[in-house]
C-alpha cells in the first residue's frame, strides 16, 4: 500500500498513477502469434464465428447463392456487453490491493477478462449447430471443435 503524507507528495503520487495508466494498454483476445497448425490465424476463425460467414464459392452473376451460411455466434460481443460495467471497479480494487502497481493491476485485469472470454466461449449454446456438423464433430457444442480457439485466448499488457 502506498503511504503518502503531505499534499504535494499526494498530488505527485496521483500524477504518477495517472501517467502510468494513460501510457498502459491491455489487449485481450486472440493475439497475432495465435495460429492453427496449418498457419490460419486464430483471430480470423474467431471473427468468422463471432460475425458469421459463408463457406463455398461465390455464385456467378444472376445465379442462386448456394453457399453454406454459418450464423453469427457473438461470444466476444456478449462477454463485453455483460461484463464491461464491472471492469472499472475491478481495476480500481486491483490498483488498491497492489499498492498502485499499475503493471501488476493491469496484468491481473487482463487475466480476469481473458477468463471471462473463455467462459463466454464455453457457455455459448445458440444458435445450435446443424446436424451435419454435430455428426462430423460427434457433439453439439458450438465454438468448440478441437479446443484450439478456446485455448488461444490470451492477453498482454504494455506499459
Amino acid at each position: 500500500m502506498v503511504k503518502t503524507r503531505g499534499g504535494d507528495r499526494l498530488e505527485a503520487e496521483l500524477e504518477r498513477i495517472e501517467r502510468e495508466m494513460k501510457q498502459a494498454t491491455v489487449r485481450v483476445g486472440f493475439l497475432e502469434n495465435a495460429t492453427y497448425p496449418d498457419g490460419t490465424q486464430v483471430a480470423e476463425v474467431a471473427a468468422a464465428n463471432e460475425y458469421g460467414h459463408r463457406i463455398g464459392a461465390a455464385p456467378e452473376a444472376g445465379a442462386k447463392d448456394d453457399r453454406l451460411s454459418v450464423p453469427p455466434r457473438p461470444f466476444f460481443r456478449n462477454m463485453i456487453a455483460k461484463k464491461k460495467s464491472g471492469w472499472p471497479k475491478a481495476l480500481a480494487r486491483l490498483l488498491r490491493t497492489s499498492g498502485y502497481n499499475t503493471e501488476y493491476a493491469l496484468l491481473q485485469a487482463g487475466e480476469g477478462i481473458a477468463g471471462q472470454l473463455r467462459q463466454s466461449i464455453s457457455e455459448l449454446k445458440s444458435p445450435p449447430l446443424k446436424q451435419s456438423t454435430i455428426d462430423r464433430k460427434g457433439f453439439s457444442k458450438p465454438l468448440i471443435d478441437t479446443g484450439h480457439m478456446l485455448n488461444s485466448v490470451d492477453y498482454e499488457v504494455k506499459t
